[in-house]
């Protein structure tokens, strides 16, 4: 699965005229058609997996703010126009903005009944991209936006986008569903962006020690765990403070991954209640242990 870039963009407001939008929808559709007959589905959805392309897409439909918005309106747009016509077109649109992100599992359910893909498969990848691009890699955007397109051979691209409210601006990402193996050893081939200062990426082939620090601290008994994470808050040992460590949550998170019996970095990743701050505790608690 190829994380193919990403794009940096300003983060606005407002909103697009009913007219408008009404034009992008139907021009958004004529475009795809041709691509799809000129190309073919693994050619779309590859251009769709370029942040270059996407924004020269959106620019070409009239959506040609270099902001944020461009995102969201391009997503709504295909999603509205391509939708009715799937079964004929073979492809399909899911996810969106906001709540509309939430619904990709049970969209990706409707989508497998409707084609005999595997739906649980799609949905892991649905979750495991998010998950990398907002918990495994921490560069202060906080994604919104999680947009999945397939088509009816299973081929894929996720679309999403995060907000860093107090810099004012938003993040792109592309994923792909050609070229690599692991979601959590480099899956990405770019991430392009201005540079913000160091980061936390977990999926950095040179972060391969951190994850098997991390898994060894997530396969020792819960309670003797937290007892020890407790004794490396203590004042005089000074290397990690209370305000780095949720105990109460991280507790939670290691009870859940003992009774999963979690194997790996990218089942733990999948863990309901494992976000960005749990992540980087553990991340923390594995350094000082470790080194």
């Amino acid at each position: 699965m190829k994380h193919s870039g990403s794009a940096d963009l300003s983060l606005m407001g407002g909103y697009i005229p009913s007219w408008l939008f009404d034009r992008m929808t139907q021009l958004s559709l004529a475009i795809v058609e041709a691509i799809l007959v000129e190309k073919g589905h693994k050619d779309f959805l590859s251009r769709m997996a370029d942040p270059f392309w996407f924004q020269s897409f959106g620019a070409v439909i009239g959506m040609d703010w270099n902001s944020s918005g461009v995102t969201t309106a391009v997503m709504r747009a295909l999603k509205q126009s391509l939708n009715p016509h799937s079964k004929e077109l073979g492809l399909y649109i899911c996810g969106g903005k906001g709540k509309q992100s939430q619904q990709t599992p049970q969209e990706l359910l409707r989508v497998g009944d409707q084609t005999g893909l595997d739906a649980g498969y799609l949905a892991r990848c649905s979750k495991l991209s998010a998950k990398v691009d907002n918990t495994a890699v921490q560069d202060g955007h906080q994604l919104y936006i999680h947009s999945y397109l397939l088509s009816d051979k299973g081929d894929w691209t996720v679309i999403q986008q995060g907000m860093k409210p107090k810099e004012k601006s938003a993040r792109r990402y592309h994923w792909h569903s050609e070229g690599v193996d692991s979601f959590v050893e480099d899956p990405h081939a770019a991430i392009c962006g201005d540079q913000q200062g160091e980061i936390l990426n977990l999926v950095d082939k040179k972060a391969k020690p951190t994850q098997e620090g991390i898994m060894d601290l997530v396969q020792e008994e819960p309670k003797r765990m937290v007892k020890e994470i407790q004794r490396l808050m203590m004042p005089t040992y000074g290397q990690i403070r209370s305000k780095d460590v949720d105990l109460k949550r991280l507790g939670g998170v290691l009870k859940l991954a003992e009774e999963s019996q979690t194997q790996n970095f990218e089942e733990l990743l999948l863990i309901k209640g494992l976000g960005p701050r749990t992540l980087q505790s553990l991340t923390l608690v594995s350094e000082v242990i470790h080194g």
